[in-house]
């Protein structure tokens, strides 16, 4: 066990569940349209590579959000803005936390302090924190969108040690889902990172995190108050 002054966490599939399939039904249900499996498996076919690029640096935040819905955009007749902001308002309603969060972050609140540091985008942030009841938790949020650069990039984490005042990095823990820009993103910039794989998702050799976890609840066993 180690002692930790900071956690920062990322926020879509650890701390929140990010349904976007259901939250593309609602929203595009207030469009009139009956949004099908069919015609996810046809949009997340421009969505991942945007989210690849935008992860390395190649599309803007504003790219991704609006070339997404371009297409469907032009069928109804309104603009890729519109469509992309309806969709976080609708993820927003949906957004609930993780089995366990709630109760674990409880647990650890005043032993530890807390962050959140993610490449999702600003309208949904605070909104759901404020829905969710988790937003006294965490003592700031750094999004990419802000700040112009996405994880894993070092400059996301070093602007987030800034904000916490500049603890040792061995003191700070990152814990997130993906291993591609939590995981090796916190150990590239010499913090030590858990690897939340409550998907159950094949490791990678490439990349070794200093914990695996599959539930919130565990978190609590790898770090001294």
């Amino acid at each position: 066990m180690k002692k930790y002054q900071w956690l920062f966490f990322d926020a879509d599939e650890t701390l929140f569940h990010f349904d976007a399939f259901r939250g593309l039904v609602l929203m595009f249900s207030r469009y009139g349209v009956d949004f099908t499996r069919e015609d996810f498996d046809e949009y997340q076919l421009t969505n991942k590579p945007l989210w690849v690029e935008y992860q390395n640096g190649t599309v803007t935040a504003y790219e991704l959000q609006t070339r997404r819905f371009a297409s469907w955009a032009e069928k109804l007749g309104v603009t890729p803005e519109q469509l992309n902001s309806s969709f976080l308002d609708a993820m927003a309603e949906i957004c609930e936390p993780l089995e366990g969060v709630r109760e674990q972050l409880d647990a650890m609140k005043g032993k530890v302090r807390m962050a959140i540091i993610t490449n999702g985008f600003t309208a949904l942030q605070n909104i759901r924190l404020e829905r969710t009841g988790l937003k006294d938790y965490f003592d700031f949020v750094v999004v990419s969108e802000e700040i112009g650069v996405a994880k894993p990039d070092p400059a996301v984490f070093d602007y987030a040690l800034e904000q916490a005042g500049f603890p040792s990095r061995d003191s700070v823990l990152m814990v997130g889902d993906t291993l591609g820009s939590d995981v090796l993103g916190g150990l590239n910039s010499g913090m030590d990172a858990c690897w939340f794989n409550h998907a159950g998702n094949p490791a990678e050799d490439s990349i070794k995190p200093t914990y695996t976890i599959q539930s919130f609840a565990e978190l609590g066993n790898l770090i001294c108050y």
